[in-house]
């Protein structure tokens, strides 16, 4: 069991929690780290980027002139992609980007995320991180209190509508839910604060007690 820190909003370590090995410890597979990054930026995409070829653009479809004897160009019709107002040659249409990535891939890549900012110390506990009202402030002292740089990324328990006013108006500063939490999110931020009790929660959807693996089974 690995122990870590856990700080309060004073900065000072209140206690000291242990997590599995297998969540802090494990070996960090860096091709499905870049298979769940690729899908999450391609999943992103719109796809509606769309042209008019010649036979979409509203002109007439006479041929300008006569084939022969006037010493110009053979040219056809007005939609010809090589003159102005005409339709646009191998252009883009609408399409689906969609990458699908099985579950388990990407459970995987999550937990070697985490796994990888755990190993490098980018990842720091709190015991618990709510405000009564929104206020900045707030979340500006707590980050110079534990003297976090970077882009941070704040992950709770439960969503607090307070907290992600508050966090919003503060420049590379993000927060998110536990059961939201993706690898692109992970990886996109140079440290990761995470309350105790959504650590906990994180360590027990990949390394779930034997009790609940049989719950599970009995269920199937």
């Amino acid at each position: 069991m690995a122990t870590y820190d856990v700080y309060n909003r004073s900065g000072e370590v209140v206690n000291q929690k242990e997590l599995s090995d297998r969540f802090t410890d494990a070996p960090v597979n860096t091709d499905v780290l870049h298979q769940c990054v690729v899908a999450y930026l391609a999943n992103r995409r719109s796809g509606t980027a769309s042209t008019k070829n010649r036979a979409a653009v509203k002109t007439s479809g006479r041929k300008l002139h006569r084939q022969k004897g006037t010493g110009r160009a053979r040219v056809g019709d007005a939609g010809s992609p090589i003159r102005v107002h005409g339709g646009v040659a191998f252009g883009p249409n609408l399409r689906s980007y969609h990458h699908h990535v099985p579950k388990k891939v990407r459970k995987l890549g999550l937990c070697s995320a985490l796994v990888d900012k755990f190993q490098n110390g980018q990842c720091v506990l709190i015991d618990s991180f709510t405000l009564d009202r929104p206020k900045t402030k707030d979340v500006v002292q707590l980050i110079d209190t534990l003297g976090l740089e970077g882009k941070l990324l704040l992950v709770l328990d439960q969503r607090d509508q307070n907290v992600q006013l508050s966090v919003r108006n503060i420049p590379h500063v993000s927060t998110c839910i536990w059961d939201v939490l993706n690898v692109y999110d992970v990886l996109a931020h140079d440290r990761i604060v995470i309350t105790e009790s959504a650590a906990e929660k994180l360590e027990g959807r990949f390394f779930p007690p034997t009790s609940a693996l049989n719950e599970q089974m009995s269920e199937q």
